[in-house]
């Protein structure tokens, strides 16, 4: 049996700290996004709700809160329960937090348990960590509005949304979620991409649209044509429904991408007034950004996310890049010269947060990390940070084989050096700036906080 502590301070009163565990999306933000480990259910209370993760295998996390243990703001507690883990396993988590001053908190997790130590102590240095940043982003969000908004979301299970929806949540703001399946509850609205009803934004104050399809693949002319019309298609119709409605968003959030740019620009640096490139991705954005005029007619504020590589071992690159590395496969892409420009998953979701508060934020913003690297040094930091050895070069042949020549071009070889122009002159403050912090907090090899 294992009696594991970690604590650390936080800059939050032990009000806030502890209102933040009970907002929607608590789970979401502290669960490490490179374990294998889904959120199928979140406890609608921390006093006796029930949180359900699912793990390989078809295995079930039930954590089951226990009233006796909750002390409102001073702890809760959690247990393992359940068949057939509940039967192997031991776990009960006490979270305890503690007033320093009026506005520090020291925060302690005390857990008995017989997983060994060795196992938990980065997933808690994250946990602490990513509550630390969380609360720093809240603080600077309530400088732009301090209002809890309505915020209907599309593409909310992604990757990407997953984070949006957490972060929105624990900031204090009510999701919908705009899905294609039947509409479950009242947080949940069913959303015809093609056609959307009448009422859909009906009470909405502010739409984030992330929905399309992968643009990873072979580059064939159906796969391109799926790309586009998940994309161009519906945001006009979002975002004529949002122009129409008379109670419906005073802002239009929409996701786009750094292909905007072209695939080869060369060393030039690439702000968002910088010309677009003349290939299919490009040509894609530039139609994807159009869409959204309607909304901009009508008098709403309307924000293209142009997004970089996102970096999260739960998805995209990092994700394929992750095993091959890991086994000692990994190598510079090409010739390494092509530069990257990326953005870690919590900073993205942070972008988007100040993009539906903030008023003084419009039209294209370049959602990218201020310091972008070329392909040799990300390689060389990833592998220093997996601690694996880098002396395998993939030919161009390699993703040309998966994307086709066109897609390798434009996805894996793409070279676009692009900076956050608008966030950096609103004085945005970025999580990770830096690549190798970025990636060691995602991947879990932070050593201390």
């Amino acid at each position: 049996m294992t009696d594991f502590e970690h604590s650390s301070e936080v800059s939050a009163s032990v009000e806030d700290v502890f209102a933040w565990h009970e907002r929607p999306g608590a789970i979401h933000r502290l669960t490490p996004p490179w374990q294998p480990v889904r959120v199928l259910a979140e406890a609608a209370s921390v006093r006796d709700g029930t949180a359900v993760l699912r793990l390989p295998g078809g295995l079930r996390w039930v954590a089951s809160h226990q009233p006796g243990g909750y002390d409102p703001p001073r702890q809760f507690v959690d247990q393992l329960t359940g068949a057939p883990l509940g039967s192997v396993l031991s776990w009960r988590h006490t979270h305890l937090f503690r007033p320093v001053s009026d506005d520090r908190t020291r925060l302690t997790d005390r857990v008995s348990t017989s997983v060994p130590a060795a196992a938990l102590r980065s997933m808690f240095v994250y946990r602490h960590r990513q509550l630390a940043t969380d609360l720093a982003a809240l603080a600077r969000a309530r400088a732009w509005r301090a209002d809890g908004l309505t915020v209907a979301v599309t593409g909310a299970s992604g990757l990407v949304g997953t984070a949006v929806c957490a972060l929105l949540g624990t900031s204090g703001h009510r999701v919908v979620r705009l899905v294609r399946h039947t509409a479950s509850g009242l947080l949940e609205r069913q959303w015809n991409p093609k056609a959307p009803d009448a009422d859909l934004l009906r009470g909405v104050d502010a739409v984030v649209h992330l929905a399309g399809a992968p643009i990873a693949g072979r580059f064939t002319d159906a796969h391109k044509a799926k790309v586009r019309d998940t994309r161009v298609g519906p945001t006009r119709a979002l975002a004529e429904l949002a122009a129409r409605a008379q109670d419906g968003p005073r802002v239009f959030v929409s996701a786009s991408a750094v292909g905007y740019y072209g695939a080869d620009r060369g060393d030039l640096t690439l702000a968002e007034d910088a010309a677009p490139g003349s290939d299919f991705l490009s040509d894609v954005v530039q139609e994807w950004e159009a869409a959204g005029a309607p909304a901009a007619s009508a008098g709403i504020r309307t924000v293209q996310v142009r997004t970089g590589i996102v970096q999260s071992p739960a998805g995209g690159t990092l994700q394929l890049l992750r095993p091959l590395f890991l086994a000692g496969l990994g190598g510079r892409l090409g010739s390494g010269d092509q530069w990257m420009s990326w953005i870690g998953i919590d900073d993205l979701a942070d972008i988007y947060l100040r993009a539906v508060l903030d008023d003084d934020l419009s039209g294209p913003v370049n959602a990218v990390a201020p310091v972008p690297v070329q392909g040799r040094e990300y390689t060389q930091v990833l592998g220093n940070v997996l601690r694996r050895p880098t002396l395998l070069p993939i030919p161009r042949l390699g993703p040309q084989l998966l994307l086709g020549s066109e897609g390798a071009d434009e996805l894996a070889l793409a070279s676009q050096r692009v900076v956050p122009a608008r966030l950096q002159q609103s004085a945005h403050v970025f999580r990770h700036p830096q690549l190798e912090p970025a990636l060691r907090h995602v991947l879990g090899k932070e050593t201390r906080l």
